[in-house]
């Protein structure tokens, strides 16, 4: 007798390696797939977010509302290119204005030259749908809508077209 085991214990036991295996590898790649799409998300939200703040920033130093759209929707296309994101569809970016109070306000008036000397800020929201269908993976969502936004101010006293 090895270890408290005679033949016959021994060949009751014969096989249960390949079942347990077989019982657990698909829990197994589950748990991975899952695991990778977490991390894909992860990935998303932080460059979306990212590109929010670049967003709100560049049109917040812009002289006009012109250039404020034009600035942020740039800056959002180059981070996420720069981070390999790739939205499907295209990324939206909204462009607004807010008062100190909450009060949101268009950009137009946001960029209102009778505002100077008033505290206004920029609100960017950017909108990404990742899709995930790359990850080939069981348990994977097609896709995930990634939106986050930023506020950044104006400067009050810098001239506005």
């Amino acid at each position: 007798m090895i270890m408290g085991l005679s033949r016959r214990g021994r060949r009751a036991e014969r096989g249960s390696v390949t079942v347990e295996v077989a019982i657990l590898a698909p829990v197994f790649i589950l748990l991975l797939g899952l695991a990778v799409t977490a991390g894909r998300a992860a990935v998303a939200r932080s460059v979306v977010d990212s590109a929010a703040h670049d967003a709100a920033r560049a049109a917040s130093v812009a002289r006009t509302r012109e250039d404020a759209m034009a600035e942020g929707r740039r800056r959002v296309a180059e981070v996420l290119a720069d981070e390999g994101i790739q939205c499907s569809p295209a990324a939206s970016v909204t462009l607004t204005g807010r008062l100190p109070d909450g009060r949101d306000i268009t950009l137009d008036d946001a960029f209102d030259p009778w505002r100077v000397g008033e505290l206004v800020f920029v609100v960017a929201t950017v909108r990404c749908t990742v899709p995930l269908s790359d990850l080939w993976m069981p348990g994977t969502p097609g896709r995930i809508t990634v939106v986050r936004d930023f506020v950044s101010p104006i400067d009050r006293f810098r001239g506005r077209q």
